[in-house]
C-alpha cells in the first residue's frame, strides 16, 4: 500500500464520545495529529466524521441522545458547530486548514448534484484543505437511520477516487464471532470474498453510535467494488494508519479490492442514485446481462413503480433479487405497452426511440457477479 495517493478515514461517534458526555478533546487531537502525519507523507486525506449528535448531547448537558427525529436533528444542529470548531482548531495548530462539507442523501442521488459534490471536494484537495464530511443530520431524515455514515464514507471514497478507505471502530477488526460475547472469536485479518463473511456481522454498536459490523461490511462491499481496499482498525491505534501508507499491515482486517470493479458513471448508478421503480426479467435476460448485454423488451416480464425516461430503475430476476440497475430509455407507461415484445414491435409501437435497448449496457451496473 506504499503507493497510496489519497485515503478516506471514517471515525464514528464511539471513537469521539467522552465517557462523561460530549466530545473527547484528546480523540480530536489524536485524529488531527494523524492527519498531519499523513499529509507529511505526501498523501491526501479526507475525513468522514460522525459526532454531531454526541457533541450536541454534551453541549446541552443531556444524559442520553433523544429518541425522536426532531430531537436528534436539533441536537445535531447544536453539535455540528462544536464538532467542526474543535477539528479546525486542532488542525490549525498543525498548520492545516479544514472545510466542513455536509451532505444529504439527495446530494448523491441526483447526477448533477453528485458531480457538484465531486468537483467541490476535488477543488478543496487541490487547495490542500482537509475536507471533513458528515451527513447533514439537521435536515436529512434518512441519515439518522442505522449506520449511515459507514455507507457515506464508502460513497465519499468513490467520489474522490480514493485509494484506501480506513474505518475506525471499537474492536480490532472483523472477528469470526462477536468478541464481546465469545472469547473464542478469532480476528480475520484478510477478506477476499465478502460473501463468505457477511453472515457473521452483529447488530448495532454503542449507545452513542448507530452502526454495527454489518454496516461496515456493506461499506466494504461498496469500496471494494469501486476498486479500492478497505481497512478496519481499532480507533485506539489510529496512529498506525501511517504504517498502511508506508507499506506495513497493522493489526486489523483488510478487505481486498474486488476483481470486477466499477468506475465512472456506473459508480453513481450502482450506489449513488435513488431508483424510481423495478423491472422484472426472465432467466434468459438475466444470463444476457451477466454476459455484458443490454436489456431488451423481450426479456421483461413485469414492472413496479412509476418513472419517466432516463430515470434510474432496479432490474430484478424472477425471484425478485436485484441483478442490475440502470437508466431506462422508456417511461413506465411506455414499457408496460411493449414488455415481452421483440424489438421490431417495440419500435413500431414507440417510434421515437433512438435504439432498441430498454436499458443500454453503458448505462447499467450489475449488482451481482
Amino acid at each position: 500500500m506504499s503507493d497510496l495517493r489519497r485515503i478516506v478515514i471514517k471515525v464514528g461517534s464511539s471513537s469521539l464520545n467522552h465517557p462523561e458526555g460530549g466530545l473527547d478533546d484528546q480523540a480530536i487531537q489524536r485524529i488531527a495529529g494523524v492527519i498531519a502525519g499523513i499529509r507529511q507523507l505526501g498523501v491526501e486525506c479526507v475525513l468522514v466524521s460522525s459526532g454531531a449528535v454526541a457533541a450536541g448531547v454534551g453541549k446541552l448537558g443531556l444524559k442520553t441522545k433523544p429518541k425522536d427525529m426532531a430531537g436528534k436533528q436539533a441536537v445535531a444542529a447544536v453539535g455540528q458547530g462544536v464538532l467542526i470548531e474543535k477539528y479546525a482548531l486542532a488542525l490549525e495548530a498543525r498548520g492545516l486548514v479544514c472545510a466542513q462539507v455536509l451532505l444529504s442523501r439527495l446530494d448523491l442521488a441526483e447526477a448533477s448534484r453528485y458531480r457538484n459534490a465531486q468537483n467541490t471536494l476535488e477543488q478543496l484537495l487541490r487547495y490542500q484543505v482537509i475536507p471533513i464530511i458528515n451527513e447533514n443530520d439537521t435536515v436529512a431524515v434518512e441519515e439518522l437511520c442505522f449506520g449511515d455514515n459507514d455507507r457515506l464514507s464508502a460513497l465519499v471514497a468513490g467520489l474522490v477516487h480514493g485509494d484506501l478507505l480506513v474505518i475506525l471502530t471499537d474492536v480490532d477488526g472483523l472477528y469470526s464471532a462477536n468478541p464481546k460475547l465469545n472469547p473464542q472469536a478469532e480476528l480475520i485479518e484478510e477478506v477476499e470474498d465478502l460473501t463468505q463473511v457477511m453472515h457473521i456481522a452483529g447488530g448495532a454498536g454503542s449507545s452513542m453510535g448507530t452502526g454495527g459490523m454489518v454496516t461496515k461490511l456493506k461499506a466494504a462491499e461498496i469500496a471494494t467494488r469501486f476498486g479500492m481496499g478497505m481497512f478496519l482498525l481499532h480507533s485506539k491505534r489510529i496512529e498506525e494508519i501511517t504504517k498502511l501508507i508506508q507499506g506495513e499491515r497493522p493489526l486489523g482486517t483488510y478487505f481486498f479490492p474486488a476483481a470486477h470493479r466499477i468506475m465512472g458513471k456506473k459508480r453513481w448508478i450502482a450506489y449513488g442514485g435513488l431508483s424510481e421503480g423495478s423491472i422484472f426479467i426472465d432467466e434468459g435476460a438475466v444470463k444476457a446481462l451477466l454476459k455484458g448485454k443490454s436489456l431488451l423488451a423481450s426479456g421483461i416480464t413485469g414492472i413496479d413503480g412509476i418513472w419517466e425516461r432516463k430515470e434510474l430503475v432496479r432490474i430484478n430476476n424472477p425471484d425478485g433479487i436485484e441483478v442490475a440497475r440502470g437508466l431506462v430509455e422508456l417511461s413506465s407507461e411506455e414499457l408496460e405497452k411493449v414488455r415481452g415484445k421483440h424489438s421490431e414491435e417495440m419500435l413500431a409501437t414507440i417510434p421515437n426511440l433512438e435504439g432498441e435497448e430498454v436499458v443500454h449496457r453503458d448505462n447499467m451496473t450489475l449488482m451481482i457477479e
